[in-house]
């Protein structure tokens, strides 16, 4: 398995080794030495998310409170995603940019994704399934949004068909009504998990 760190502070692309032979394939699709010694941190597993999204479904941008914030191992399962991490950490130097990845099914690449950035991706293909390794679960209390078409940002969505996005996501405030708001976190911020 591969690491490489992406132009955003906390985010990692991990490309796995696909071993083919008659039968499929095998992979390694997270393996912790890898991802100690390239992220320096640990991540602690507390839940798995899946997701099953048609044609067009933009789900993000979201992102939890901070502490204790909510690290993301995310991968693609079936299909095709452009998967994007935003810089909403208050203080960042790269706050307000992005940074994007396709994932696939056919190269089964993972992205590890800090506490305190934003998520979002779109699906590229007629169904696509996204499997989220959580280092928290969900509390619907602590996890926020920005609008995932929000023209400050100018996050890269594919053209040619329009985005569904759920009610939440598409009553989300701007990154500039979350930041008066008070609801985005601070950088630099370095959280019990990534010590421990």
């Amino acid at each position: 398995m591969e690491a490489r760190a992406l132009s955003i502070d906390g985010v990692w692309a991990f490309t796995p080794v696909l071993r083919g032979d008659d039968r499929g394939v095998f992979l390694e699709s997270f393996k912790e030495s890898v991802f100690v010694e390239a992220t320096g941190r640990r991540f602690d597993l507390k839940q798995m998310n899946i997701s099953v999204s048609r044609l067009g479904t933009v789900r993000g941008v979201h992102f939890a409170d901070v502490p204790p914030g909510q690290a993301k191992y995310v991968q693609c399962f079936d299909g095709r995603i452009l998967d994007l991490v935003v810089d909403i950490r208050v203080g960042s130097p790269t706050f307000g940019q992005w940074d994007a990845v396709e994932l696939d099914a056919e190269s089964r690449e993972g992205l590890f994704i800090a506490e305190g950035l934003g998520h979002a991706f779109c699906a590229l293909t007629e169904s696509v399934t996204v499997g989220y390794l959580c280092s928290e679960p969900y509390a619907p209390t602590r996890e926020h949004g920005i609008h995932p078409l929000d023209p400050e940002l100018a996050l890269p969505w594919p053209e040619g068909h329009d985005s569904v996005l759920s009610p939440k996501d598409a009553a989300a405030p701007l990154l500039s009504e979350a930041l008066a708001q008070g609801l985005l976190p601070s950088f630099p911020d370095k959280w019990v998990s990534w010590t421990k």
